[in-house]
This record gives structure tokens, sequence and C-alpha cells, in this order.
């Protein structure tokens, strides 16, 4: 009997066939779905990152420096001479008067010198009282030589009068008459010449007088000079105030114009703040400021700018309005805030940790649930201190992340845990 024949195998490769089709139309399928879905957001801790709200309102527009106290009068006391420390009297933090003595230095040269002028003064001044007895003397003899012409000029004159009468009566020779007549104008003119000297050597004394006295101020200048040298061996502190520094050792050898001491006025402080060169534009002569001493807030006002910049900042001066607080003293690390500006009903946040002012930056803006944040891009406007205006990007009572988030610039959006 014939049993008929199942074809099995035939069926089981049409299903084979059929199985891998399918597979070869699944694989790129499920491998393009796969390419369309998006990578999980990362999870970020919410405790460690800074989040803030975007507030409308008024913004102050601060800038902040960080610089000393300083005296705003300082004295530099130079040494004047050469000369080697022997003894420092007074320490920085004394206060001292005008007279005070500071050091003391040695110069013996100079002690040389001060005593040569004044052995030279004095010979100068001998020498003036001899010229004054010599001139004195010669003029005591000149007048004496005037007189005697005088009066023998007056005997001459009669005697020529007399012969002249005794020849108009006939009692004497005409020869005799001219002779008298020739010997008294002789002494006339002599008598003339000897009073013209008498009337000039008034002049001649005191043109000598006068030279020999220039001679003597000069060396007295000069003594004065080189005493005052000496004198300035002792160094004084020159203004009352409280000794800052003393740069200088005792056995120390000094130059002339080398810097011995600095004093101060510790009552007349002002505040050298360093701002950066990037914020200091918008920084005025006048604008009010905020100076923290550590020790309490001192109210002032900017006094000056410097025209230049060092190593990236400008120093500003500010002049001190208010009473001190107790411990300032120069020197005294301080942190001041400028106000520059008030700015009326404007959107702003807490300063970006990254981001410059007027810049365009992107943040994470938190979702109304808290759970989710997701990068927007948003527009900054004018900076302070700690807060910067916001332009565009965000509305008021968004929250948003300002931390740096330069670790997540591949994603647009994170999770929050």
């Amino acid at each position: 009997m014939d049993v008929p024949r199942q074809r099995t195998g035939r069926r089981k490769l049409v299903l084979a066939l059929a199985a891998a089709a399918a597979v070869l139309v699944a694989i790129p399928l499920i491998t393009l779905g796969l390419a369309r879905l998006q990578p999980a957001p990362p999870a970020v801790d919410r405790a460690s990152v800074w989040i803030d709200s975007v507030k409308r309102g008024d913004m102050l527009r601060e800038v902040r420096g960080l610089g000393t106290l300083v005296p705003e009068e300082i004295l530099w006391i130079p040494s004047t001479t050469e000369g080697r420390v022997e003894k420092i009297l007074v320490r920085p933090g004394a206060r001292v008067r005008k007279n005070t003595v500071l050091m003391i230095l040695s110069n013996p040269q100079l002690e040389n010198d001060a005593l040569d002028a004044l052995y030279q003064l004095r010979a100068a001044e001998a020498a003036l009282v001899d010229l004054k007895v010599k001139l004195e003397s010669a003029k005591l003899q000149q007048e004496a030589s005037t007189a005697q012409l005088k009066s023998d000029y007056a005997l001459a004159k009669i005697e020529a009068e007399k012969q002249e009468t005794l020849a108009k009566l006939g009692l004497q020779a005409d020869i005799t008459a001219k002779v008298a007549r020739a010997k008294a104008d002789e002494l006339a003119n002599r008598y003339g010449i000897e009073q013209k000297r008498l009337d000039i050597s008034d002049e001649s004394i005191r043109a000598q007088l006068s030279a020999q006295q220039v001679q003597v101020e000069k060396l007295r200048a000069l003594h004065k000079l080189r005493r005052s040298q000496v004198d300035q061996l002792r160094v004084r502190a020159g203004a009352e105030g409280v000794l800052q520094s003393v740069p200088v050792e005792v056995g120390q050898k000094l130059a002339a114009g080398a810097v011995l001491a600095k004093v101060s006025q510790p009552a007349r402080l002002k505040a050298e703040l360093k701002v950066s060169e990037t914020q200091v534009k918008d920084i005025v002569v006048g604008l009010p400021v905020a100076v923290d001493t550590r020790n309490g807030v001192v109210v002032g006002r900017v006094s000056r700018i410097d025209p230049a910049a060092v190593n990236g900042a400008v120093t500003v001066d500010v002049r001190l309005e208010g009473p001190l607080p107790r411990g300032a003293r120069p020197d005294l690390s301080v942190d001041g805030v400028i106000e520059i500006e008030r700015l009326k009903d404007v959107l702003y946040i807490g300063k970006p940790a990254s981001g410059q002012p007027n810049s365009m930056i992107s943040l994470f803006k938190l979702d109304p649930d808290g759970k989710r944040a997701q990068r927007v891009q948003v527009r900054l406007g004018r900076a302070s201190v700690n807060h910067v205006e916001v332009v565009e990007g965000l509305q008021a009572g968004d929250r948003v992340i300002l931390s740096d988030t330069a670790q997540y610039d591949s994603h647009s959006q994170i999770r929050l845990n």
C-alpha cells in the first residue's frame, strides 16, 4: 500500500528564507530608530549648583576693588650728605614731633670741612677789621695833607696880595709880585687836587670795604652750610606724626639722598584701590565709595584716577569722609565698592560664573517643576559687582543655573537630583 510523501523540507526552507528576510529588514529599521533616540540627559546634584531667580526692579551698578589705607601726606626724610648710621633712637610706630631726633649719623670729613670754614670766616673777619683801620689811617693822612696845603695856599695868597699892593705903590718890584702870585696859584691848584682826592677817598674806602665784606659773607654762608650739614647728621622727624618706617640699620653707610625714614599722619588716611582696567572706564571723580576696613565701613568719594594701568589694574584714590574705625592704620588691607549708577526697572540676575557684560551666553533654565533644565541663549547687559542686567532670553521669575556648566556644553538639557 502506497503512503503519500509530505513536503516538509520545502516548507521549512520557505519559512527560513522569510525569517531571514524579516531580520534583514528589521536591522536597518532598528538601527535608524536607535540613531534617532537622544541620549539621556546627565544628572546633576542640585546642591552642587548655584540657582538664582530673574528679578525685575532697580539694580545698583557697583565696581569692587581691593587696596590699602595710605596716609594723605607722607614725609620722606632723605640723607642730605654721605654718612654712617651711628644710632637709631626711634623705631617705627612711635609718635614724633617736628624736632624729634630719629637717628644720629657720622661724617668726619664733613665735620673737618665745617671747622675749616669757621677758621676761614674768622680770618676774613679779621682782614676786614684790619682793612678798615688801614683805610681810616690813610684817610686821616689825606685830610692832614689837604689841611696843610690849604694853610699854605692861604698864606701864599696873602703874600701875593701884599706884594701886588707894594708893587702898585712902587715900593716893590713887579717881578716879586708876580712870583708871589705864581706861588699862590700853584698852591691853589695843589689844594684843589688834594681836595678832590679827599672827596673820592670815601668812595674808594666803601668799595674796598664792600669787597672784603662780600668775602666775609661768602665764607659766613659756607660756614653756615657746613654747620647745617653737621647738624643734619642728627636726623629729625621734620613734622608731627607717626614714624612709619626706618629702612636703615646701625653701621650702614649711606649715600646722599638715601631714604632714612618715613613719617605719616595716621589721622588723615585715604584708600588706594586697585580696579580692573576693564571696569574703570565707568568711574569718575566724585562717585561715592564704601570702604570696608574689616572693622567697620567708611564712606568716601573718588578723588583721583591714575591715568596708567599696571598689571591690568588702575589705582583709584578714595578720600575718606566718615570717621575712621578703631584699628585703622596705614597699609591696612581694605575692600572698596564704588557706586557707578542706579538702573531703574530692569531685569537682572546674579553674576554668572562665565560671561562678560554686553555679551551673549548660554544658561540652563529650570523647568517649572524644577526637575530638568533646558539650555537657553541669554544676552547680558550692564554688570555690577554681584549682579548683571538681562537684556533678552529670560523673564522675571525664571530660575537659571549660574554655576560653571562647561562640562555640559554638549548637552541641551540636564536633570537635577
